[in-house]
């Protein structure tokens, strides 16, 4: 247990995330943490790490903002600081949206409103991209008014195609037969049959459509990063997807991360989040084009990733950043950390059973090299940990894996046509 002056975080949702944040802070300070979400998922239940209290609509204003201000009066008389941190899209935003309201409590780690509105927004953050030298891949956007006012909206790129909601929060509301995260579009047919059944189901916002970068999971490319408070980036640790979720729910959830290494992509990253003055935790998806050998930018997460517990397995503890930074005063004076650049401390993160990466991992060096960890037992997960076991959490463990097993076997070889 580390010897650290006494602050309390309150992580906000209840997935695995919540779960992952909650096991890097125990691991440090063996205390369970503090939760709060509108509805209880299957990650954080039979658990001794991570304390969840339920509010019902608690994932939306103004039942967020009207909780949180009875919330903080619960704390107004902490001498010690009280971390919030969100571990969703919508718990970020809410945040950085109410921090005026209150900082005066919470330490909020998070950027000003009007920049996560930029960030969050997908054809808005490739503007930025744009200012700063980022590559992305090839985009059009479509609007609601020209899918309502024009019978055929133009295609510019050859099929297939990625396409994506531009507002992420917002399409969490939006459900129709076929919905996924993300669409590959093999058709014009499909193309139009998915915008239109997007629309007539409430979505009002943008969608983006992009240029299919060629090439499978493998090339995917996930970096995590830590901002302090005055705009240095203090960590940064990149991973390599070797496997991603087929389920059309939670297309792009990645169940398996290789440590990697990458000095050309630390210091555009770096370079990137200092020249906005971002601040807290980022998150960052790309991939490998071989057209012109680049990693091509989709997006930045103002939060650790679903499966950012990959940078705790490698030794670079995802609380342990926040609680340096505004707890000990002590981040300010050191350099920033590259992850990963000893083979010899990388560890595999695994999202999935062991059988079922090495059923549906391509075949190639990096599955090679995934395999030789888990030969050496060098590779682990977020929900399976030793210091939380019980017989109801091992039986939820089991019934997960199941889950896992059988999604795979019905839609991975469907979404890799």
């Amino acid at each position: 247990m580390q010897d650290t002056p006494e602050f309390t975080p309150i992580l906000l949702g209840s997935d695995f995330n919540v779960y992952g944040m909650a096991r890097s802070f125990y691991a440090l300070y063996h205390k369970p943490v503090k939760a709060i979400a509108s509805i209880q998922l299957a990650p954080t239940r039979f658990t001794k790490v991570v304390d969840v209290e339920l509010i019902p609509g608690f994932d939306e204003d103004p039942v967020w903002i009207e909780s949180m201000l009875k919330i903080k009066d619960r704390y107004k008389d902490h001498k010690e600081p009280v971390i919030l941190i969100g571990c969703g899209d919508g718990y970020a935003e809410l945040i950085a949206k109410h921090k005026d309201e209150l900082s005066d409590t919470f330490v909020c780690p998070y950027i000003d409103y009007d920049l996560l509105k930029h960030l969050n927004n997908k054809e808005r953050f490739y503007e930025i991209c744009d200012k700063y030298q980022l590559p992305y891949p090839k985009t059009k956007v479509i609007t609601k008014d020209e899918h309502d006012n024009r019978q055929v909206i133009d295609q510019p790129f050859d099929y297939p195609v990625a396409l994506k909601p531009a507002n992420s929060v917002e399409w969490l509301d939006v459900h129709f037969e076929g919905r996924k995260k993300a669409f590959r579009i093999q058709s014009r047919e499909e193309f139009d049959r998915v915008v239109d059944a997007a629309y007539e189901n409430g979505y009002k916002s943008d969608f983006i459509l992009q240029d299919f970068v060629p090439g499978d999971d493998s090339n995917m490319r996930v970096l995590n990063a830590y901002v302090d408070q005055h705009h240095h980036v203090k960590m940064m640790c990149l991973g390599h997807p070797l496997l991603e979720d087929p389920a059309p729910s939670a297309i792009g959830n990645y169940v398996a991360i290789l440590p990697e290494y990458n000095e050309t992509i630390y210091q555009q990253i770096k370079t990137f989040l200092e020249a906005i003055d971002f601040t807290g935790y980022a998150n960052f998806d790309m991939k490998y084009d071989a057209r012109d050998n680049t990693f091509k930018l989709f997006e930045i997460n103002l939060r650790q990733g679903r499966s950012s517990f990959f940078v705790t397995l490698n030794g670079y503890n995802l609380a342990d950043w926040v609680v340096k930074d505004y707890v000990k005063q002590d981040l300010a004076d050191t350099p920033t950390v590259y992850g990963n650049q000893n083979p010899e401390q990388h560890a595999l993160w695994l999202g999935v059973p062991v059988k079922t990466f090495k059923k549906y991992a391509r075949e190639n060096a990096d599955k090679d090299r995934a395999l030789e960890l888990i030969k050496e037992h060098r590779y682990g997960t977020t929900y399976e940990y030793s210091d939380d076991m019980n017989l109801k959490r091992w039986a939820l463990i089991k019934w997960m894996n199941h889950n896992y097993v059988k999604n795979f076997d019905r839609y991975f070889a469907e979404n890799k046509g």
